[in-house]
C-alpha cells in the first residue's frame, strides 16, 4: 500500500511565546538553518516606542492606524511574514495567539497588515496597520496578537517561527467583570495530635464571565460551629481574558473542627488596560459546608473519661478497704479489752482468797 504524498507532508509550528515583558527585550526564534534573531514591538512612525503591547479603546465603525517595528539582528536579509490572530492566555497565564492553522473568528480578523517584509542585516523596519472595529461589535475586549514569522524547511518538515506581541482593542460601551466561582471543595485532614488542629485544603475555579480584561483577588474564609472564623486569607487571581477560567487552590493550617466547617470564597474583579469610568465590578461568593468528626479529640475524651472512671473506682475501693480495716481494728480493739478483764479481774463471789487459804 503507497501512502499518499499528502500525508508524508507534515507542518509542524512552533510558536514562540509573545513578547510581554515591562520593557522590549531581545526575543529570539527557533533556531533554524540560518540562526536568525529577531524582535518585534509596537512602535511610532519614526521607531520603537516603550509600550509593552498596544492598548486600543475604540467605537464600533472606528479605524486607527497603528505602527510595529521589526528588527533583524541576523547577518542576512530576512523576509518575515506578518501575521494577526485572535489571542488567549495558556494554562500557565501567558499570553499567546492561534497557530496558522486555525482561523481567527475576533479580533485578530480586525488587524489589516502587509503580508511580507523584508528587513536587512541589523536593520529595523516600521510597518503601519490598521484595526478596524466592525459595526455592531459587542463591547468589551477583544485581544488579539500580531507577529513576524518564519518559515524553514527541513526535509518533509515545514517550522514556523514566529515573534510578536499582543493587541487588545476595546470596544467602548457597557463593561461588565466578574468571576465566579464554581467546582468549589473544602477537604479537612485532622491531626493525630489532638493539640494541635487539622488541615484544610480547598480547590475552585475562578472564570472571568464578563466582556473585559481583568484579574482580581480571592478571599477565603472558614468558619466553624459556632460562627467564629478559624482562617482568612486573601491571594491574588492571575489576568483572564473573557470567557477564561483558571483553577486555584489554597491550604489552610492549624483549623480546629467541631462538627460543621462553612468555606466561603470571594473574589473581586480589578479592571486591566484603560480604565473606565461606570465599569461594573461584582463581587462573588461561594461556599460549601464540610462536617467534621475530631477524632483525635474524642479519642483523648475517651481516654480521660477511662482514667476517670478508673480513678473514682481506685478511690471507692482504698476508702472501703480503708473502712473494712478500721472496722476490724475497733472489732480486735474490744475483743482485747473483753479478754483481759476476764484474766485480770478479782475472785468470783463466795471463793476464798488464796491468802487466807493459806492462813
Amino acid at each position: 500500500m503507497t501512502v499518499p504524498p499528502l500525508r508524508r507532508v507534515l507542518t509542524v509550528l512552533a510558536v514562540v511565546t509573545l513578547a510581554v515583558t515591562a520593557a522590549p527585550a531581545v526575543a529570539a526564534a527557533e533556531p533554524d538553518p540560518k540562526a536568525l534573531t529577531w524582535t518585534v514591538q509596537p512602535a511610532t512612525p519614526s521607531g520603537p516606542d516603550q509600550r509593552r503591547w498596544i492598548n486600543a479603546s475604540l467605537d464600533p465603525g472606528q479605524v486607527v492606524t497603528e505602527h510595529l517595528a521589526v528588527r533583524n539582528f541576523s547577518r542576512n536579509a530576512v523576509a518575515f511574514s506578518l501575521k494577526a490572530a485572535d489571542g488567549y492566555l495558556t494554562d500557565k497565564g501567558r499570553f499567546n495567539m492561534l497557530s496558522s492553522d486555525r482561523p481567527s473568528v475576533d479580533g485578530g480578523t480586525w488587524i489589516d497588515v502587509q503580508e511580507k517584509v523584508t528587513v536587512g542585516p541589523g536593520e529595523t523596519r516600521v510597518v503601519p496597520f490598521t484595526i478596524t472595529v466592525p459595526e455592531g461589535a459587542a463591547p468589551g475586549d477583544h485581544p488579539a496578537g500580531i507577529a513576524a514569522t518564519v518559515t524553514s524547511t527541513g526535509g518533509t518538515v515545514n517550522v514556523e517561527s514566529r515573534v510578536g506581541f499582543r493587541v487588545m482593542v476595546r470596544v467602548n460601551g457597557t463593561v461588565q467583570a466578574s468571576l465566579p466561582v464554581q467546582g468549589l471543595t473544602a477537604r479537612y485532614t485532622p491531626s493525630w495530635n489532638p493539640f494541635a488542629g487539622g488541615t484544610l485544603r480547598v480547590r475552585y475555579t475562578v472564570g472571568n464571565d464578563g466582556n473585559v480584561w481583568v484579574s482580581g483577588t480571592s478571599r477565603v474564609a472558614v468558619s466553624d460551629l459556632f460562627g467564629r472564623t478559624s482562617h482568612d486569607a486573601t491571594g491574588g487571581v492571575e489576568e483572564l481574558l473573557p470567557g477564561g477560567s483558571r483553577e486555584m487552590a489554597t491550604r489552610a493550617d492549624g483549623v480546629w473542627a467541631l462538627g460543621r466547617l462553612r468555606t466561603t470564597v470571594t473574589t473581586s474583579p480589578a479592571l486591566l488596560g484603560d480604565g473606565q469610568v461606570g465599569a461594573d465590578l461584582r463581587p462573588v461568593s461561594a461556599t460549601v459546608t464540610t462536617w467534621v468528626v475530631p477524632w483525635a479529640q474524642l479519642a483523648l475524651l475517651g481516654l480521660l473519661a477511662v482514667l476517670l472512671v478508673g480513678l473514682r473506682a481506685a478511690i471507692r475501693h482504698r476508702r472501703r478497704r480503708l473502712a473494712g480495716l478500721l472496722a476490724r481494728a475497733r472489732q480486735e480493739g474490744r475483743q482485747e479489752g473483753q479478754e483481759s478483764v476476764l484474766v485480770g479481774g478479782g475472785p468470783a463471789d463466795g471463793e476464798p482468797d488464796a491468802g487466807d487459804a493459806r492462813r
